[in-house]
């Protein structure tokens, strides 16, 4: 991906910022409200304060918000990048920070995230639940620290 500067990045690279680790064997549900798709739509809090709902994406690199949810969060834009999306077309998207990420008792801080030009729902990414093992039930998204 290619940053306002010219610079290349990763995704990875993008959402820099530092997960709270819980103890080793702990495990946290997070009930799935709704799919999407068949894919899980959870609750996920930014700053402390707001609460949206967003699909757990496990094929995405990093968390990608709407303009809705960055106009609420009052988020200023911080850079560009450009990033090749599922179907395989390269997208421009703005980059915000958001000050933390939370999901039941996993929470990241200082995170960097893209705001999608066009969606009505936004995608939860490994940025957030990298150091996760993942499993998806029939109610429920659980979360385990490897």
């Amino acid at each position: 991906m290619v940053t306002s500067s010219g610079e290349t990045v990763g995704l990875g690279r993008l959402c820099a910022g530092t997960i709270t680790a819980p103890p080793d064997d702990k495990i946290f549900r997070i009930p799935i409200k709704r799919r999407f798709g068949g894919t899980p739509i959870i609750d996920v809090t930014f700053n402390d304060k707001k609460t949206f709902e967003m699909i757990v994406d496990t094929g995405a690199s990093a968390t990608v918000i709407t303009r809705k949810m960055a106009s609420s969060l009052q988020l200023e834009n911080t850079g560009i990048i450009e990033a090749q999306v599922a179907d395989g077309s390269e997208v421009k998207f703005s980059t915000s920070k958001v000050k933390s990420i939370a999901v039941g008792g996993v929470v990241a801080n200082n995170l960097q995230v893209a705001i999608a030009p066009q969606a009505d729902i936004g995608l939860l990414g490994h940025d957030f639940f990298g150091n996760y093992d993942i499993k998806i039930l029939e109610k429920e998204v659980q979360f385990q620290h490897r």
